[in-house]
């Protein structure tokens, strides 16, 4: 009885241990978030009820992890940023020369007991490669070393824009660009490159009708990446083609209202008018439902999930989690902006997921990695206070 007892309290002792690393506002703002996302899945994946138990999978899995990852504290977090970034640049290399090739892109990895893909690695191995390096460098930061952050950037974006996988890259950018930025990049570096890309996006909407010519060549770009920035500018030029997908979801997301036509009962969705309806394009099937309150709550709950994300930012004790708590919170912006633009047809079509709802397990196992991060650098500040 004695033993049980004694089990018992270890039991309780090493919960309460566990929970208590965990952030309560953030447990129920992106609770609230992940109770939403599995409400518009079941409507998106109601004739493939498999797809709606692997998500459940695939949910389990990533709090899981982020549980995990919420006891790790943010110093033995530094001490694994540097092997985690040059084991992740290392199998993008090993994509390059042996990886798989599927639907046009060269992204995946065979090691034998399962595949993987590792850029999605990259999206958090960036920000924590770079948060480390300018924590090393907090004392004096010179234009050198925002050069050599560049390198460490540039080097996996590269190696996965070559796959061809704009999305991730463009994900992987922006993390890395959020850390360099807090870190203290001066706006006089900033200011003509914004001008460069407006400058560019300027000169593609005007002359859009000759870039968009049959024959014409981008630099840089692959013909189809090409052909989704033509098909923004104008998706009816082939409207049963290239352009289906951002009309349909626009007819989709127009025909929802104010208040949507109710959960299942969008035709859009379920007559199967909307393409990947329960991934890059599940936005549409929750415009389509719950309409524009619906959307309006929805984004409501990321304001809050990157506020408090923020805020964990700005109290943190130390360079490295104020750095890597802005990016993951900021990459939350990136991923929900983009996926929203390119449903609603304001980008082009890009493959990002919509964050915490789309359906994929990597995408939604990195995700939660990202919140256990988020709770571990406040766990530690936490930890610091009751200390002193």
């Amino acid at each position: 009885m004695q033993l049980t007892a004694n089990r018992w309290l270890w039991l309780r002792g090493t919960l309460g241990s566990v929970l208590g690393k965990l952030d309560l506002p953030l447990v129920i703002i992106a609770g609230t978030l992940l109770a939403l996302a599995t409400l518009v899945m079941a409507s998106a994946t109601a004739d493939f009820g498999f797809r709606f138990d692997a998500h459940l999978v695939n949910l389990a899995a990533g709090l899981t992890v982020m549980l995990l990852v919420a006891q790790i504290p943010p110093l033995r977090l530094m001490q694994l940023a540097l092997p985690f970034y040059l084991l992740g640049v290392v199998l993008l290399i090993g994509v390059e020369l042996f990886g798989e090739t599927s639907k046009g892109a060269q992204r995946w990895l065979d090691i034998g007991f399962t595949r993987i893909q590792p850029s999605e690695m990259l999206k958090i191995s960036v920000p924590l490669m770079l948060a480390w390096y300018f924590h090393r460098h907090e004392a004096q930061l010179r234009v050198r070393d925002f050069l050599v952050a560049l390198v460490i950037l540039i080097i996996p974006v590269g190696l996965i824009f070559h796959q061809p996988d704009l999305g991730t890259a463009i994900l992987v950018l922006a993390a890395g660009v959020f850390v360099i930025f807090f870190a203290g990049l001066s706006w006089k570096l900033i200011i003509p490159v914004l001008v460069i890309g407006v400058v560019a996006v300027t000169t593609v909407a005007v002359e859009g009708d000759a870039l968009c010519a049959e024959g014409v060549k981008w630099p840089g770009f692959k013909d189809y990446q090409r052909q989704r920035v033509c098909t923004l500018l104008d998706p009816t030029a082939d409207p049963r083609g290239s352009g289906f997908h951002i009309i349909q979801s626009s007819i989709a997301i127009g025909s929802g209202g104010v208040f949507g036509k109710g959960w299942k009962e969008g035709t859009q969705t379920h007559l199967e008018f909307v393409p990947e309806r329960h991934t890059d394009f599940i936005f549409a099937v929750m415009a389509e439902e719950f309409g524009l309150l619906g959307c309006l709550v929805l984004l409501g709950i990321y304001i809050l999930l990157i506020g408090r994300g923020l805020m964990i930012a700005a109290s943190a004790p130390l360079l490295f989690s104020r750095l890597l708590a802005g990016a993951i919170s900021l990459s939350c912006f990136t991923y929900a902006f983009v996926n929203m633009g390119m449903v609603t047809g304001v980008l082009p079509v890009v493959g990002v997921p919509l964050p915490f709802v789309s359906y994929g397990g990597t995408a939604l196992v990195t995700l939660c990695i990202g919140l256990g991060l988020l709770m571990s650098i406040e766990a530690h500040r936490r930890s610091r206070r009751r200390d002193r």
